[in-house]
């Protein structure tokens, strides 16, 4: 396995949020394939399918990913992207709650609004793809997803690891008896009737193996709601509930697109419970708190910059890790507005191996809310006005469709064992409302014409006249 696959992570943005990874989803039965019922209930395809079929592409190098050199190499510009849509994305998240906890998950993110900007055209995916970074075109873009997606799923299985590229098929290995997952899903979910474009659906289903799951949006909007989230739930092991809130789908709603993703992740390095102690934790605002803060002292990759810290914590799994970065003391507001890839990996470039007296707090945040705002001020405005070009998701010439809401949640724990983190996206697409109709006024009181018909031949089944008011019952 070539070595220069395993910056994966960074495209996830797993650099900052720690969590990410994809399989392909396909019905309640797990099973996949076409659908074959007609009922749109079972997955089109699986993940990492189209141009990369036989073998995905050969990622650059993570080292190269945060090389503010990084040459030509699209992947590598592709990737690098990423990780600047991940810090643009915090800066703006941050804005709303300057003084609050916030956690995301900026692959999901980025996952549920590819499968969106599939079928946006001109100015609308213009704007999609300046905000959202993509470097890669077109289909170029869906397979790099793809790819990525089916690498997650085969590393899953195969069990290689980032610092040796070796295989573990020691059945001793003591690694195999900590807990480990990475998993993500997609599905779209398409109003009954509705005439979406079937090649659409197909890049859905080859390059995110989204399965197409019809509802009953105009008739039963907040049944189809409560199924998405129960999907959405199962997903992420319980951890996201109520994804979609109420009044969010109406009978408006023609489109969700959904992804979910669950981490689980023991350390490599445990955290001995009977060293955690409680101590003050000096907030943003200078209030001070009691939590609990775990030790331990162990060789990491470690970096001092300016008098900013930071440590990389791997797990147990060897292919995942958190970097956790500490700002100079009275300076994390101006580290925060001025942090940037480049300053990344200046500091990442940095680090070496050091034996690290670390204490670090358990901790654990949950966040909920709409993403409009955030992506309205990074420059995706098109895609929610009534105007917007989804064309490419439409067979015919209904394209009247724009992006509703962008709804994230997401969860993380952190303590003494590992990680757990949880988050999912979902894109609400809808219909645009027609023009109210002007408002007119017929009052019958003169003598007037009236006939009953039979609308689909246009015979008049009957016809009178009423001239004279005083054979009209009064009531």
């Amino acid at each position: 396995m070539s070595t220069n696959r395993r910056t994966l992570l960074a495209l996830s943005g797993a650099l900052l949020a720690g969590a990410a990874g994809c399989t392909s989803d396909g019905p309640a039965d797990e099973s996949n394939g076409d659908d074959t019922d007609g009922t749109g209930d079972d997955a089109i395809g699986s993940a990492g399918n189209g141009a990369f079929d036989t073998e995905p592409p050969a990622f650059p190098r993570l080292d190269f990913v945060t090389d503010p050199n990084v040459g030509e190499d699209p992947l590598a510009q592709q990737i690098r992207a990423n990780v600047a849509f991940s810090l643009e994305a915090l800066a703006r998240l941050r804005e709303d709650d300057p003084d609050e906890n916030l956690f995301f998950s900026p692959y999901s993110i980025s996952v549920a609004l590819a499968m969106t900007y599939a079928g946006a055209r001109g100015e609308t995916a213009s704007e999609m793809a300046e905000a959202l970074r993509y470097e890669l075109e077109g289909e170029n873009l869906h397979d790099a997803f793809g790819a990525l997606e089916a690498e997650f799923e085969r590393r899953n299985e195969d069990g290689e690891t980032v610092e040796t590229g070796e295989w573990s098929d020691d059945e001793d290995d003591e690694d195999d008896d900590l807990g480990f997952e990475l998993s993500s899903a997609n599905a779209v979910w398409t109003d009954a009737g509705y005439p979406f474009d079937e090649t659409y659906l197909e890049v859905l289903a080859d390059s995110y193996g989204a399965g197409e799951r019809t509802v009953d949006f105009a008739g039963d909007p907040d049944g189809a709601r409560l199924e998405i989230n129960e999907w959405v739930e199962d997903r992420t092991n319980d951890r996201i509930d109520d994804l979609l809130p109420d009044g969010s789908v109406d009978e408006m709603t023609r489109m969700v697109l959904t992804n979910a993703v669950y981490f689980l992740a023991a350390w490599e390095h445990d955290f001995d419970p009977s060293a955690t102690e409680s101590e003050t934790f000096t907030a943003l605002d200078g209030s001070e708190t009691e939590v609990e803060l775990m030790r331990q002292s162990t060789e990491l990759r470690y970096a001092e910059v300016e008098g900013h810290q930071l440590v990389e914590l791997p797990y147990a799994n060897g292919d995942t890790s958190m970097i956790v970065i500490l700002p100079a003391e009275g300076e994390f507001e101006s580290f925060e507005k001025s942090f940037s890839v480049d300053r990344l990996a200046i500091m990442l470039e940095e680090t070496s191996r050091s034996e690290v007296d670390l204490a670090l707090p358990t901790f654990e945040i949950e966040s909920e809310f709409s993403l409009v705002d955030a992506m309205r001020e990074l420059g995706m405005e098109r895609a929610f006005e009534s105007d917007a070009e989804f064309e490419g998701m439409v067979d015919g010439e209904e394209d009247d469709l724009f992006v509703d809401d962008i709804r994230h949640k997401s969860f993380v724990s952190v303590d003494e064992e590992g990680t757990e983190a949880a988050a999912a996206t979902a894109v609400v697409v809808e219909t645009a409302e027609t023009e109210p109709p002007e408002r007119v006024a017929m009052t019958v009181d003169r003598p007037f014409l009236f006939y009953v018909r039979d609308r689909p031949t246009e015979t008049p089944l009957f016809l009178g006249r009423v001239v004279d008011g005083d054979s009209l019952s009064a009531g």
